[in-house]
């Protein structure tokens, strides 16, 4: 028992240790590039101001459409106004569309405060600096999501404003990505709602998140489940899967992160005998490597054939970005 309590002891020091020493790196490289000489030329023979200037025009020329109000409104009532994953849906449509918003008009201001055609505010000189050092500008952080280099902040945008394209102008997925939402925690609610209306006499207070693993990959989805959704996008931290048993194992050599398959989500009224008596890891999962309540979104049940309580030791956790 000693022995397993030291183990555990260093385990769990090895992991603090381990998580000091990357927060210190991130740190230092954050402080080398601020110091950075900031009117230094960039390769090619471009200036500062001629890099980030042409950065902003490719950009712009990516950003996707706005989302045009009345065709949204036209397309929810088709689909039912009033339903909870449409009120979702228009929720997050409306937080997409502040980003688009922003963006262009900081990228657009940017060009021309270089050209000399307006003052170069504070905000526009922060967004040189940033998209210069291939960071998230401020103001885009503030409206949007956290991400560790511009290049992935911008995917992520164009990912994410895909799926809601063609969700409301398609159709509903079949299968959803739970990293493009701004509000997951919401989207889970919503569903339970849905669930909640489509079965009489069941009351969302006594309704509970379930779900159940499947071999498919997001490729491999085409229907939708009669209850609940389809999620893709799941990658699991300090452990690995056996996507064959369908249950956690040990992670593999120098691999980081072990991405799940997709994972049907739905609600039960009440838990089965036999699904009570499943040996599971309620893993928790989060939105960032950064666990904090913050980025925590929900619990998922993973088979195991190893105690729970081994898997919290190791600090198992779903991660819906890596980034």
């Amino acid at each position: 028992d000693s022995c397993g309590t030291n183990l555990n002891f260093e385990f769990i020091s090895s992991g603090i240790n381990a998580e000091y020493g990357t927060n210190t790196a991130n740190s230092l490289l954050e402080k080398i590039v601020n110091i950075q000489p900031k009117d230094s030329g960039a390769g090619g023979g471009e200036t500062r101001e001629e890099l980030v200037y042409r950065l902003a025009a490719e950009m712009l020329e990516k950003v996707p459409e706005d989302f045009i109000p009345h065709e949204v409104k036209a397309r929810l009532q088709k689909y039912g106004i009033f339903q909870p994953m449409n009120i979702f849906l228009r929720q997050e449509i409306d937080r997409i569309q502040r980003v688009l918003t922003v963006v262009k008009s900081t990228l657009k201001d940017l060009q021309l405060a270089i050209d000399g055609t307006i003052i170069m505010s504070d905000a526009l000189k922060d967004a040189l600096d940033n998209i210069f050092d291939a960071r998230v500008p401020s103001n885009w952080a503030k409206v949007s999501w956290e991400s560790s280099t511009l290049g992935f902040w911008f995917t992520e945008l164009l990912e994410r404003d895909g799926q809601f394209k063609t969700w409301i102008f398609e159709a509903r997925p079949h299968v959803f990505w739970l990293t493009g939402f701004f509000n997951p925690q919401g989207f889970l609610t919503a569903m339970r709602q849905e669930i909640t209306r489509a079965h009489k006499g069941w009351a969302l207070d006594t309704v509970q998140l379930f779900n159940e693993m499947t071999k498919m990959n997001k490729e491999d989805v085409n229907n939708s489940p009669t209850d609940g959704v389809y999620i893709y996008g799941l990658s699991l931290d300090g452990a690995g899967w056996d996507k064959r048993g369908m249950r956690l194992i040990e992670p593999s050599p120098k691999v980081l992160f072990c991405a799940l398959p997709v994972v049907h989500m739905f609600a039960v009224n009440e838990m089965t005998k036999e699904q009570k008596a499943q040996k599971v890891y309620e893993c928790p999962v989060y939105k960032k490597p950064k666990r904090t309540d913050l980025t925590y979104i929900t619990n998922i049940r993973l088979k195991t054939n190893q105690s729970p309580d081994y898997w919290t030791l190791r600090g198992a956790a779903l991660l819906a970005d890596i980034k």
